[in-house]
């Protein structure tokens, strides 16, 4: 289990790194051709691009100080930062939909001229180089909440590119330029549906909340009917460092003073085996639980 941890670090950890040059390359390019044309939907693009590659930057940092050994400060190590860059970049992304949506408002109230041959030659280029970026990212760990984060971001770039197409060919064809503005707005929305999930679900394991998938009552009565010694299950704690983590501690009641090892190994296996869990800290109580008095 370790190995393949670290096998799916290293992995998400350089296409996190390919994604980054990609994105901060083509920003550039997308900066003058917003530039150039006069088109907010391409200057929009460029400015999430530029949030993208910092986050896409976090990302690649948390991946690299997540190899980092436990020390006694930070006894599980440094995993929960990839958390954290999840965080900040779902916030990001919702600072871009904000600058989006007031630039919007603004060139909806004045239009500008715009040059929509530049503007589609620039968007159809950016959607390739968008695609290649989600490729790469597309290929890892789906399961890592850090890798998602810097996914949605590149989405969110697709997204912006395959409007601006749009926006460029309505203006090309009928030349209403507010064609830019609105459909900026529309991706706004969409990478917000997408950010609250990414800040929803990392601010769930911040807090150390139970894990989606993990019924702890189901839980309970499976170690009962599994292991004849056992008792009683209370005092349930389930989290996780980051999402393919999860931790849990419990105290398991057993009948009789003989049989703990053996108890405690059930415990461990059932688990391992059925909920994936193979970090845990179990207290095993022949009588009274003590923590109760």
């Amino acid at each position: 289990m370790a190995h393949d941890h670290g096998h799916h670090q290293d992995s998400n950890e350089r296409r996190v790194f390919w994604a980054l040059i990609i994105t901060a390359v083509f920003m550039a390019v997308e900066v003058a051709g917003g530039l150039i044309s006069g088109s907010l939907a391409l200057l929009a693009d460029a400015g999430h691009m530029l949030t993208d590659a910092i986050a896409l930057l976090f990302s690649w940092i948390a991946f690299r100080m997540a190899r980092g050994p436990a020390d006694d400060k930070r006894s599980y190590g440094y995993h929960r930062l990839q958390i954290v860059a999840a965080f900040v970049n779902g916030l990001t992304l919702v600072v871009v939909v904000g600058w989006i949506g007031i630039e919007a408002v603004r060139r909806i109230i004045e239009p500008v001229a715009i040059m929509g041959d530049t503007m589609l030659a620039v968007a159809i280029a950016g959607l390739l180089v968008n695609l290649a970026a989600f490729w790469i990212i597309h290929g890892g760990d789906r399961g890592n909440l850090n890798l998602a984060s810097a996914a949605a971001h590149v989405m969110g770039d697709i997204l912006g590119s395959a409007s601006t197409i749009i926006a460029a060919l309505v203006i090309l064809l009928f030349g209403w330029t507010i064609a830019d503005p609105v459909l900026s707005l529309l991706v706004a929305l969409l990478i917000l549906k997408s950010s609250w999930s990414i800040i929803r679900k990392s601010m769930h394991i911040l807090l150390e909340g139970t894990p989606d998938w993990l019924d702890v009552d189901e839980l309970k009565e499976r170690l009962v009917g599994a292991l004849p010694l056992v008792t009683d299950i209370h005092h349930v704690h389930a989290w996780s460092l980051t999402n393919e983590r999860p931790m849990i501690t419990l105290h398991a009641s057993v009948s009789g003073a003989n049989g703990d090892n053996e108890t405690l190994l059930g415990i461990k296996r059932v688990q391992a085996d059925d909920y994936g869990i193979t970090h845990s800290t179990i207290q095993i109580e022949c009588g009274d639980c003590t923590d109760d008095h």
